[in-house]
């Protein structure tokens, strides 16, 4: 799975570039993602909502569950979305967090986002 950190130092966030640098940034994630799809590599890949958007939930499953607002990072970044790719091994999944990272930001120039790599967990299969 690649996380896809939000916060770049000396970029604003999305919401505050110019239509066209919007435009040619989710282009460039289309395309990503077209040419993983046609590599058969794309398992999924989504953007995330903002944080203040977000619930946190814990319960003891028997009581309600408690929800509160969050999170509240305190800095800047965030998890602003994923890619999970099925690649044959870790140096390829470095490879496209790599060619994400580059994805144009402000004025075209590559953003340089960090990519969090981390392969899934394989559990034991659960005993008969």
């Amino acid at each position: 799975m690649l996380l896809m950190n939000y916060f770049v130092e000396g970029v604003p966030p999305i919401d505050q570039w110019a239509p066209e640098d919007v435009r040619r940034h989710i282009q460039f994630q289309h395309d990503l993602g077209a040419e993983l799809v046609a590599s058969g590599e794309l398992v999924d890949g989504q953007g995330l909502a903002w944080p203040d958007t977000a619930k946190f939930v814990t319960s003891d499953g028997v009581s309600a569950p408690v929800i509160t607002d969050g999170p509240f990072p305190e800095s800047k970044e965030f998890l602003a979305g994923y890619w999970m790719v099925d690649v044959e091994d870790e140096a390829r999944a470095v490879a496209i967090a790599a060619q994400a990272s580059a994805a144009p930001g402000p004025g075209g120039a590559p953003m340089q986002q960090v990519f969090e790599v981390r392969a899934l967990m394989e559990a034991p299969a659960p005993a008969e």
